[in-house]
């Protein structure tokens, strides 16, 4: 495997300090991001989620408590080998906690490093439930979505607007199959039909014009996309360019950030349907954070992958100072443990908590895009529809096979 400059620049710099920070007297707590800085989730996570997790650090008013915090970041490329051997390395160089991570089969691999190594993964942005089903783990947290949250709220709620003969194009790994197989359950239970599905190589596929014909051909009156990123707003995009929306046949982007949105512009997105749990014009404290941010990522406002590798952050820190550095460093299992039992608040989703499972309890929001007439600037681009309580919006605890609901 071929390790990209930028890694071995990152790891290098890590070590370096690795001394300089043996000889501090207080313990230092690293916290590495680690994202798709260069692909296609670039914009939904990336710098803006490196941006959102130093904010914490100066939320938590880390300086002023006396707790030394260093922030790394690195690009696992969307690529699970890459992401592993980065995690191996930070964990080794003294990192304590991995936040962010997207693409689910880098999370599960990250994950796996985690638990083996006694440290911790914060997730903000990976998707798939075996995060915190049959795959969970007591170093894992998954912080305010994924692919249950997302069928049952976005996809829901096109069936009931009577959607039912759905064609699904897929990302071909972890995330995009579950998103499928559960919005998929959700179409059957109603009475409707799964006419056709294409899954697709990720992540190398830009050209998706074949998929689209073979949803048109398929007679379906839905096109679900079981994606993300810069392949949703090329699907939307291409779908467009063939008509879709204009032949009667509905699109259902089942995770797209708002991100993905402004990239499109309201004129091409009217109308659709989408589900966060996060937007920064919910209320005034997602106000308030989204300013605190913008002077460092200006063109790229916060999104819900965003606000949680910053809500996670935060959180993480309350539970250092809680136990102590040298004492949260000693173990990421104690640590995560010491989360779950601490009631969570921020600015971006309120108040709230941590299951046995890991996934963190947050409600979810079924947001309508407005038209360009009712849309006041660039990224005014929400309105609320439907708010879906945690108890709805999470798979139950205990039927996903984790073993920690057992415990």
């Amino acid at each position: 495997m071929t390790l990209s400059r930028r890694l071995l620049l990152g790891t290098a710099a890590a070590a370096l300090s690795a001394p300089r920070a043996r000889a501090q007297a207080r313990p230092k707590i690293r916290i590495g991001v680690l994202n798709d800085l260069s692909g296609t989730y670039r914009d939904t996570t990336g710098l803006t989620s490196v941006v959102c997790t130093k904010q914490a650090l100066v939320d938590f008013g880390a300086s002023a408590k006396d707790l030394d915090v260093e922030i790394l970041s690195a690009d696992h490329q969307n690529k699970p080998d890459i992401g592993a051997t980065i995690a191996r390395q930070w964990f080794d160089q003294g990192v304590d906690a991995i936040v962010d991570v997207p693409t689910s089969s880098v999370a599960l691999a990250v994950a796996q490093v985690a638990r083996e190594k006694d440290k911790m993964m914060l997730n903000a942005s990976a998707t798939t439930t075996a995060l915190t089903g049959a795959q969970c783990s007591p170093n894992t947290i998954v912080w305010s979505f994924d692919t249950y949250m997302l069928a049952t709220s976005s996809g829901g709620a096109m069936v009931k607007a009577g959607g039912k003969d759905w064609f699904f194009i897929t990302a071909d790994y972890a995330f995009g199959h579950i998103l499928e197989e559960q919005t998929s359950k959700l179409v059957l239970a109603a009475g409707g039909k799964v006419l056709g599905r294409v899954r697709y190589p990720f992540p190398d596929t830009t050209d998706f014009s074949s998929f689209i014909q073979q949803a048109q051909a398929s007679g379906a009156k839905v096109l679900g996309l079981a994606n993300a990123g810069l392949d949703t707003v090329n699907c939307i995009k291409q779908a467009n360019e063939f008509g879709l929306p204009q032949s009667g046949m509905r699109i259902a982007p089942l995770l797209m950030f708002i991100t993905d949105v402004h990239a499109l512009g309201a004129q091409m997105c009217q109308g659709l349907t989408l589900t966060e749990s996060f937007y920064w014009d919910l209320n005034d404290r997602t106000r308030a954070f989204t300013k605190r941010v913008l002077p460092l990522t200006p063109n790229n406002w916060p999104n819900q992958a965003h606000a949680s590798a910053y809500a996670a952050t935060l959180h993480y820190l309350k539970a250092v100072a809680d136990m102590g550095p040298a004492e949260a460093k000693r173990s990421g299992r104690a640590t995560i443990e010491r989360m779950k039992r601490m009631p969570t608040e921020d600015d971006c989703f309120g108040k709230g908590a941590i299951r046995a499972d890991g996934r963190g309890i947050f409600p979810a929001y079924l947001f309508q895009v407005k038209t360009p007439a009712e849309s006041t600037g660039p990224w005014d681009l929400y309105k609320l529809k439907v708010t879906t309580p945690p108890e709805a919006a999470l798979h139950p605890l205990g039927e996903g096979g984790c073993p920690l609901t057992h415990l």
